[in-house]
């Protein structure tokens, strides 16, 4: 009887980079040497060695998409090739995710890499949230999901419920009233706190969308969920800058030889990224830290480098919210 044909393995170009690039601790970087990690463009022998030679540092993070996005690339790539290494990449780097986490349910920016604000609870740019996106697809055996080791599932369980009652004690009180959270937040008291210079503790009129929409996902959502969600939702409406809109232009007399401007428009709205946390008026900082009461009124570079003002509740306030008070209007809470 002849023997079998061996097993060749489809390999994707893309999830072999990712391979290279993953870290010892089982998480991702998101630049190298300054420059951006990307997966597009071939590497050469040398650049593949010098990468895995730097497995072990500790710049690992889930900053910037980074990591979870590696994690999600591969079990698809596992789904559509069936090489087995793809999978166990992706399992490393949801140990990865377990293993960062703090007890009280909060995430770091890097781990281990706790130097600067590494260490505090980062809602920027929805870090934390997408870490807990990709353990809940895990616990609901979503898509390409279902190809993970099921003895990481409970793990997942216990991490997604770890990190609901983390955003739920670090939703900011105001005068004994619930608002919104913190870009970031201190691991230890919970209370907002300052990341970069131009990143005071304050109110984020951007992160806190997303923090909302992932409660919204919370099946049969406790009273404490729906209160967590209806004051946030409350704030973000009484925070908002009707009849205005952003816009950049083109301003030769700049250091960027471009603008940012915010402006009179008729039924636009705008919010900004941050808000003071006691009055809830917006706030404009730039790299020297001083609180400004307009966006003309900090540095040409960060006004036009930087997102001060957008409009990312829109979407929440106008589809996403409505449909979720339908769905459990029965059980809505009372603030």
């Amino acid at each position: 009887m002849a023997a079998p044909a061996p097993v060749v393995l489809t390999k994707d170009s893309v999830a072999e980079r990712m391979l290279v690039f993953q870290r010892s601790v089982g998480g991702w970087p998101k630049a190298v040497n300054g420059q951006k990690v990307s997966y597009e463009h071939p590497l050469t022998a040398a650049e593949k060695a010098s990468t895995r030679k730097d497995a072990g540092k500790d710049d690992a993070t889930i900053d910037n998409n980074a990591t979870t996005r590696e994690i999600r690339y591969l079990l698809a790539a596992a789904q559509r090739t069936g090489n087995t290494a793809y999978r166990s990449a992706a399992e490393n780097g949801i140990r990865y995710l377990l293993k960062m986490q703090y007890p009280n349910g909060g995430f770091p920016q890097y781990y281990p890499d706790h130097s600067l604000y590494r260490h505090q609870i980062t809602y920027n740019d929805n870090a934390m949230i997408r870490s807990l996106l990709v353990l809940r697809d895990l616990v609901e055996q979503k898509g390409d999901f279902t190809l993970v080791d099921r003895a990481l599932v409970p793990q997942a369980k216990l991490a997604v419920e770890r990190g609901v009652d983390c955003i739920l004690k670090t939703q900011y009180v105001q005068n004994g009233k619930l608002t919104a959270w913190c870009a970031q937040h201190d691991e230890k008291t919970l209370q907002p706190a300052k990341a970069r210079a131009f990143e005071l503790a304050s109110l984020s009129g951007d992160e806190t969308v997303e923090i909302v929409k992932f409660l919204m996902g919370v099946d049969n959502p406790t009273p404490e969920v729906r209160k967590a969600i209806d004051s946030a939702v409350a704030w973000l409406n009484a925070v908002k800058m009707p009849n205005q809109a952003v816009k950049d232009i083109a301003d030769p007399k700049q250091p960027t030889g471009r603008d940012r401007v915010i402006v009179a428009e008729a039924g636009s709205t705008l919010w900004a990224r941050f808000y003071d946390l006691e009055s809830n008026k917006p706030i404009y900082v730039g790299r020297n830290s001083e609180k400004k009461n307009t966006l003309a009124e900090i540095e040409n570079e960060r006004r036009a480098g930087y997102l001060y003002v957008g409009t990312w509740p829109e979407k929440l306030l106008t589809k996403d919210y409505p449909a979720w008070q339908q769905k459990w209007e029965k059980g809505s809470s009372k603030l």
